[in-house]
């Protein structure tokens, strides 16, 4: 329960640092940045003091953060702009945890008993009540086909994504070799760099001069890209999640399936929600707070049915 938790608190502070990179640097060159940070810590500490690139899971890892940090990754910072934070956050934390637990039951046979799907039911369901827009609220962009889609895709790489490194895990563990966290997230980050290079490559070369009444939600970066305003979000937001946010992520598969687990995570935006307050001043709301109180509700059972 612990790294579950840690992961939480880890990404919730890494998707505000990621909403003012996006504001500073625009959804490409934020997502590259991030992650050429995060693989170069990782990969410090992993040929140093970890495994590096060695262990039999080495295959699951990589394919799992092609898919994980790669797709879910650039799927989530293309529907961010259109979503919104609230609507991302929720469609993401929400399908994600019953996608992976779905998964691991088809492949790896991993059963989850009644309390615990019970108290997973109860944590999306918070998360659900406090982050679903009001009618009425501040305005939204509108919901379309190519944002959803992009929405799911997200939800989908990062379930699938869960399961594949999960899996990983057990292989290490059964091999007699179990990997550490900070080396797993190390060698899951390196295929999600590739990814992120393409697309940041693809979406460099596609760039047009800016057009009078042009519609402003897109991924290119603001003109000037302010880094000196943007540099300390880059670096909160590439420590904070992909560095050792994954790496407690990871820690927590080795002793938790990945359905109980991606439901303590899907408690992130609710998370996010006080750090907003601190940060930037938003307020949090009644059906904010409430939720809030059903989804920590449903973690406090899942800890009590250990």
């Amino acid at each position: 329960m612990v790294p579950a938790l840690l992961a939480t608190l880890l990404f919730a502070t890494s998707s505000v640092a990621a909403r003012r990179s996006i504001q500073h640097l625009g959804s490409a060159n934020a997502s590259m940045v991030r992650i050429l940070l995060a693989s170069t810590v990782l990969g410090i500490y992993a040929h140093l003091w970890g495994a590096g690139l060695g262990g039999v899971a080495l295959p699951w890892f990589v394919l799992s953060g092609f898919i994980g940090f790669g797709i879910c990754d650039t799927a989530l910072f293309l529907a961010l702009p259109m979503l919104g934070a609230q609507l991302a956050s929720l469609m993401v934390q929400c399908l994600a945890a019953p996608i992976a637990a779905l998964m691991e039951w088809i492949w790896l046979g991993t059963k989850i008993d009644s309390p615990k799907l019970m108290a997973g039911g109860l944590i999306l369901a918070g998360v659900a009540i406090a982050l679903i827009p009001r009618r009425g609220a501040s305005p939204h962009p509108p919901l379309t086909p190519r944002a959803i889609l992009l929405g799911v895709i997200a939800a989908a790489g990062q379930g699938i994504g869960a399961v594949l490194s999960r899996h990983g895990q057990l292989i290490a563990r059964d091999s007699g070799h179990p990997v550490d966290g900070l080396s797993v997230a190390y060698q899951r980050i390196l295929a999600g760099v590739a990814f992120t290079f393409v697309w940041w490559a693809w979406q460099r070369s596609r760039q047009q001069p800016p057009v009078a009444n042009a519609d402003t939600t897109t991924s290119a970066a603001p003109a000037g890209l302010p880094w000196r305003r943007a540099w300390p979000w880059v670096v909160v937001n590439g420590l904070s999640g992909p560095c050792l946010g994954v790496a407690c992520y990871q820690w927590a598969f080795q002793t938790h399936p990945t359905g109980v687990v991606m439901s303590i995570t899907a408690l992130t935006p609710l998370v996010v929600i006080p750090i907003s307050w601190a940060v930037e001043g938003v307020r949090p709301t009644v059906r904010g707070v409430l939720g809030g109180l059903i989804a920590v509700s449903g973690v406090i059972w899942m800890a009590l049915h250990r």
